[in-house]
C-alpha cells in the first residue's frame, strides 16, 4: 500500500487516548494526518519491566509511554534506529534482564527534569518525535476488576498485569486511588483538540480507565469530536464472547454520558451490523466500516490502511466498504 497524500483539510489537533500495542497502532496511523497529535497515556500497568521500575523507584510505570514514543518516532533511517533502541529488551542472569532499554531512558529522563512531563518533552525532542506523549494521570494507578469464572466463586483480580491475564471474565474494572491527580497538561490537550481518538486496545485496562477519572471523562465530554477505534477480535479474559456491539455497551455501562461521533470497525470483525449500528446511534454515532487488518493474518491494524480510515471519519465520507 502506498503513503497517504497529505490529508486534504487543514491541519488537526488530535488526540489519542489508550495504552500498550492499541495505542502504538492508532499512532502510527494518525501520524500521517496531522502534525499535531497528543498521546494520553495508561499509566496502571504493573508487570514485567515497568512494574519492576514503578516499585523500585516509586514512579509513573514507563513502558505505555515509551512504546507511544517509539511509535511517533519520525519515519527516517534516524527515527527507525530510535524507535529498535526504545523497544530493545536485554537478555541476562541478572537484574536488567527484559528490562526495555526505552524504559531505563524514560526514567532517566525524569530524575534529570524532575517532573514526568517536562521528562516527556526532553525525550520528544531529543528523539525527534511526532507529536506529545503525557501520562492520564500525574500518579500510578492500580487497576481492580471483578471476574466471573465458570462453575466456581467470583473473584476480584487485583493488577493490570494479573487482568490481562485473568482465566475469567471482567464485568467491571475500578481504579485505585479513584480519584487521581490529573496530569493537567492532558486535560488541556483534550480541551483544545479538534478529535479524540479512543481504542483500539486492551477494553477494560487500556480503553475503559481515560473514562474512570472525572476530570478526563468530563474533559472528553465537551470535546468537539470523537472517534472510538474497535478491536479486530475478542480478548481471551477481558472480552471474551464480546460482539462488536457488545464494546459499545460496555463504553455506556462506564460513562453512561459518553457521546460518540464515529465507530471505527473491520467489516470482518461486525456480525450483527445491525446490532452495532443502533448500539452506536444510543451513543450519537455512526459506525464506517473500513478494512483496516493486515494482511499478514494476525489481529493487528495496517497502519496506512487504519490513516486512510481515520481521513475518512475526520471528513465524513461513509460510503460502504466491502471485507
Amino acid at each position: 500500500m502506498t503513503a497517504l497524500d497529505p490529508l486534504r483539510l487543514s491541519p488537526q489537533r488530535i488526540v489519542a487516548l489508550g495504552g500498550g500495542h492499541g495505542l502504538a497502532a492508532s499512532l502510527l496511523a494518525l501520524r500521517h494526518l496531522t502534525p499535531d497529535l497528543t498521546a494520553i497515556v495508561t499509566v496502571a500497568d504493573d508487570g514485567g519491566s515497568s512494574g519492576r521500575l514503578r516499585g523500585e523507584l516509586g514512579i509513573l510505570p514507563p513502558g505505555d509511554l515509551r512504546m507511544a514514543l517509539a511509535a511517533l518516532c519520525d519515519d527516517t533511517p534516524r527515527g527507525r534506529a530510535w524507535h529498535d533502541l526504545l523497544q530493545h529488551r536485554f537478555t541476562s542472569s541478572g537484574p536488567l534482564d527484559q528490562h526495555a532499554a526505552g524504559n531505563l531512558l524514560v526514567a532517566a529522563a525524569w530524575a534529570s527534569e524532575g517532573n514526568v512531563v517536562a521528562g516527556l518533552d526532553r525525550l520528544t525532542e531529543l528523539l525527534g518525535v511526532r507529536g506529545r506523549v503525557l501520562p492520564m494521570a500525574a500518579e500510578p494507578l492500580v487497576i481492580e476488576a471483578d471476574v466471573v469464572r465458570a462453575g466456581q466463586p467470583d473473584i476480584v483480580v487485583t493488577g493490570q498485569s494479573r487482568v490481562a491475564v485473568t482465566s475469567g471474565r471482567v464485568t467491571r474494572v475500578r481504579l485505585l486511588p479513584e480519584q487521581p491527580e490529573p496530569c493537567l497538561e492532558a486535560l488541556a490537550a483534550i480541551r483544545a483538540a479538534d478529535w479524540i481518538v479512543l481504542g483500539p486496545g486492551s477494553w477494560y485496562t487500556s480503553v475503559l480507565p481515560h473514562l474512570q477519572v472525572a476530570e478526563l471523562r468530563d474533559a472528553i465530554h465537551s470535546a468537539r469530536r470523537v472517534a472510538l477505534t474497535l478491536n479486530l477480535q475478542q480478548q481471551e479474559g477481558e472480552t471474551d464472547g464480546f460482539t462488536a456491539a457488545d464494546h459499545l455497551r460496555v463504553l455506556h455501562e462506564v460513562d453512561p454520558g459518553l457521546r460518540i461521533d464515529v465507530v471505527l470497525a473491520d467489516p470482518a470483525w461486525v456480525d450483527d451490523l445491525d446490532d452495532l449500528e443502533q448500539t452506536a446511534a444510543g451513543l450519537g454515532a455512526r459506525v464506517l466500516l473500513r478494512q483496516v487488518r493486515a494482511d499478514d493474518g494476525t489481529p493487528r491494524h495496517d497502519p496506512l490502511r487504519l490513516a486512510a480510515a481515520y481521513r475518512d471519519a475526520f471528513a465524513q465520507t461513509w460510503g460502504d466498504v466491502g471485507e
